[in-house]
């Protein structure tokens, strides 16, 4: 290195490099080494991931001992004419000379792949430049981002990650313990104390790796998503968030004084009650920043179900709007219990349970409910409905009795403004639906509100309350508003046997139209025009805040709000992109309350039936391409599942309907995941190694004769190993498992002196399972049938313990029945038959 003190550049001298030793006999390599290097680097292996977590161990120990120098001071290099140098002590210089590398002899002892070479093994080799340290760009090592700083962690760089393998209960292959596996590791930590040593949980472990120190805060920032947004908001965004709340106050909020008045039979001030707090509680537990809770058409029909129930009983009279609203209160407290209950219990995956032909029968079937239910009051028959038996509270075929017996007594200015609110909606609706695409401006219309407002105009104008016509009449409390009543007070009890499951009905079905409005709509994640990043979606704290959201309703008496997807959409086209415009409905719902309710008089009541009757419409009008399309693929069951939900609502009541539904779905359910789907394997002509299930084309595969290749794709567990005698049973009898078990034996005996399992596909092994499977091969053994495994799990897995214990590995013989591929199996059964045909020549010579 030139001397900083030179005033005269001299010329950099060259590095000494050594001569290559010639290539003489005398130096012999063993087998499968002759290309090997005498002094290897390992660059390559040194940072080469682990191919499967329990394979970490493996790996090169240069990462962990390079991990020991915490040194993070920066050298600055010195720059001159003559180029960079390095002003570091202890780097390694071009000119520095290498240890001399013994040549003589032979090479005896193996090439230690784990030891690291002097450039690996010096930490600041080239401290200047940065090249050996751990964010070098240069070379073997790829520049790698370093990981950001958050909840006061310090940058860390291996970058893998991996579970923790010491964690409570953690054995290799579990899912870990049950504490932190069930109940998430906050609820955890509470319980069992804040994990330490061999009793943290994989994230404790993580968090404590990488340097994350403050993980209250972290845990604080997911499970209150407020946290996170309410830092990323914007100016820019209050005037779309401040105009898609007042656009959805003016369609929203007369929609929920229907829904209270006609569906839920409980004074209206109780439907906004929905929209003053349940939305703003989803703005701060939510994790869908797009979508809208609020009351729906199910959820408050099924509501006035228990409401009218409580009525035929005799518990109180109709007109006792206080217990009508106590009793929906109690309603909604119960679902918002249950999906709470829910939530804490990450059970989010329930979601999958109802499938898309069971939600489409029943929303159909409650549109036909509703639009019939709306017909009474659209045509002023209430009053006349209400001394005939069966008429307002029977089911949907009573009332279309009723209206064709007492068509003649309908009131005419009440069915010209119902009717006639009814067409102009429907008509406005139409127009904006297609001129939005070209001016994007009309979703802005308030055109429902208009005609409420105009509704009300005209019957104070023109008197006609005085004309018969029904309106809404004086809305505000008894009382002051937002009085709180504890839903589950001793007096109450004697309706939660009634309440308990339409409560339950109402909770599964809220959530699942949730999750498809806020799937449909998506999260902030990745999406810069969304305005809001990294909110992520997440099920379980989906439940959680609708649950609390609708315990909160429960103690202020309002109908059960869930998100809708109608609703999100129109927020989401006006403008709104945070869950500030929830905020703002919510403030929005409040001054209504308290200031506007005397401006509610004259709203015709056929008018908000009519608003309710296009959104049955719009329950229905999807029916017609859900079916086109079973049709079009032959999705008989489907079609068959719809109906039935669809007849038994119409003819009897919801609460059946829901029943057979539920009760339907959960036996294709069961069907489905108590069939063991094991497949017959045949392999490809003109291949040693590529085998294919026999049954999808047999005339394709040869078969091995002596062999019944056996595969199965799935985990064996209590509920698919029932039948599995059976299923291998057919297998055996006639090399498929489509033929009826009345057919006699076709497949010869002889072709199942060897039976090989492909299990790669079973992941999972509980006891049941393993008990069945050890009987399968114990039977077999008794036959003298040979058994073997291949693409068995690893060693250490779950599945290995549980045969092992279980005796399956002896009683096939050992681990050597145990092999990796199809192909050893069978070439194991060739020798084994050769061996014992040797075997019985000679003792018979």
């Amino acid at each position: 290195m030139p001397s900083t003190g030179s005033k005269s550049p001299t010329a950099p001298s060259s590095p000494q490099v050594s001569p290559a030793p010639s290539r003489s006999s005398s130096i012999s390599y063993p087998k499968g080494q002759q290309h090997a290097p005498l002094n290897p680097s390992h660059l390559r292996e040194s940072h080469m991931p682990p191919s499967s977590p329990e394979n970490r161990t493996v790996m090169t120990g240069s990462l962990e001992e390079g991990s020991r120098d915490t040194s993070t001071s920066t050298h600055h290099p010195k720059v001159d004419s003559q180029g960079i140098h390095p002003t570091a002590s202890g780097h390694v210089s071009p000119t520095t000379e290498a240890t001399p590398v013994q040549t003589d002899g032979t090479i005896e002892d193996p090439i230690d792949y784990g030891v690291r070479t002097r450039l690996l093994g010096q930490q600041h080799w080239d401290s200047g430049s940065g090249c050996g340290s751990d964010n070098c760009a240069h070379g073997t090592f790829s520049p790698r981002p370093q990981t950001h700083r958050s909840y006061g962690s310090t940058a860390t760089f291996d970058g893998f990650g991996g579970k923790y393998g010491g964690g409570i209960g953690e054995a290799v292959g579990s899912s870990g313990d049950n504490g932190h596996s069930g109940f998430g590791d906050v609820a955890a930590n509470a319980m069992l104390g804040e994990g330490q040593g061999h009793r943290m949980s994989t994230t404790q472990y993580l968090a404590k790796r990488h340097g994350i120190k403050n993980t209250r805060l972290m845990y604080i920032v997911y499970y209150f998503p407020f946290t996170r947004w309410i830092t990323q908001y914007k100016w820019s965004y209050l005037q779309g968030d401040l105009i898609a709340a007042l656009t959805m106050a003016s369609f929203y909020i007369p929609m929920s004084l229907s829904y209270a008045s006609n569906l839920a039979h409980i004074p209206p001030i109780n439907g906004l009650y929905s929209f003053a707090f349940n939305p703003f509680i989803y703005a701060l537990l939510g994790t869908c920043p797009q979508m809208v809770v609020g009351p729906e058409a199910a959820g408050s029909l099924l509501t006035g179900q228990v409401v009218r129930e409580n009525i035929n009983n005799g518990n109180h009279q109709d007109q006792d709007g206080t217990k009508n609203a106590q009793i929906a209160g109690m309603v909604t407290g119960l679902a918002g219990a249950v999906i709470l209950m829910a939530g804490l219990f990450r059970l989010g995956f329930l979601d999958s349970v109802l499938s898309r032909p069971f939600l489409r029968g029943f929303i159909s079937a409650i549109g036909i409910v509703i639009l019939v239910d709306q017909l009474i009051p659209e045509m002023g028959l209430s009053a006349v409905a209400a001394h005939v038996g069966g008429a307002a509270h029977g089911s949907s075929l009573d009332k279309i009795i009723f209206l064709c017996k007492n068509g003649a007594q309908a009131h005419g200015l009440t069915c010209a403004v119902s009717f006639g609110s009814f067409a102009i909606i429907m008509v406005l609706r139409e127009l904006k639906r297609r001129l939005q695409p070209r001016y994007p401006s009309i979703a802005y219309v308030p055109d429902r509100f208009a005609v409420v407002v105009l509704s009300a105009v005209f019957a104070w104008k023109f008197g006609w309350d005085k004309q018969g016509l029904e309106i809404l009449g004086d809305v505000r409390a008894e009382g002051r508003p937002f009085t709180v009543h504890f839903p589950f007070q001793l007096s109450m009890m004697q309706h939660v046997t009634d309440a308990f499951s339409t409560a339950f009905i109402i909770a599964l079905l809220g959530f699942f139209e949730s999750s498809v409005a806020a799937k449909s709509l998506g999260t902030g994640e990745g999406k810069v025009s969304n305005g809001l990043q990294n909110m992520t979606l997440s099920p379980n704290r989906e439940l959680v805040a609708l649950g609390v959201a609708n315990v909160v309703g429960g103690l202020f008496m309002a109908l059960p709000a869930f998100g809708g997807y109608g609703r999100s959409k129109v927020n989401a086209s006006t403008g709104g992109k945070t869950p500030m415009s929830s905020v703002f409905l919510s403030l929005i719902t409040v001054i209504c309350t308290l200031f506007l309710l005397p401006y509610f008089y004259y709203i015709p009541k056929g008018v908000l039936s009519a608003m309710i009757s296009v959104v049955a419409y719009s329950l229905i009008e999807e029916a017609p391409s859900d079916l086109r399309f079973f049709w079009r693929i032959r999705g008989w069951s489907e079609l068959a599942l719809m109906f039935v939900i669809f007849l038994t609502t119409f003819f009897w009541n919801l609460k059946i309907g829901i029943a057979v539904g539920i009760g339907l779905s959960l036996l294709r359910v069961i069907r489905h995941s108590t069939r063991p789907r094991i497949q017959i394997l045949g392999r490809v002509p003109g291949t040693t190694d590529r085998f294919e299930n026999a049954e999808a084309d047999p005339d394709r595969l040869e078969f091995i004769e002596g062999c019944l290749i056996v595969k199965i794709p799935e985990p064996l567990t209590f509920a698919n190993t029932g039948s599995l005698k059976h299923r291998l049973r057919r297998l055996e009898d006639h090399g498929t498992g489509s033929a009826h078990p009345a057919l006699p034996r076709i497949r010869r005996q002889e072709h199942n002196r060897n039976v090989i399992f492909d299990v790669h596909g079973v992941t999972g092994l509980d006891g049941a399972g393993a008990q069945v499977l050890a009987e399968i091969v114990e039977g077999y053994r008794e036959r003298g049938v040979r058994v073997f495994f291949c693409r068995v799990p690893s060693r250490r897995s779950d599945v290995w313990t549980l045969m092992e214990r279980s005796g399956i590995i002896d009683m096939c013989g050992g681990e050597r029945h145990f092999v990796s591929r199809v192909e050893e199996a069978l070439r194991l059964t060739e020798e084994e038959e050769l061996g014992g045909h040797y075997r019985d020549h000679a003792e018979d010579g």
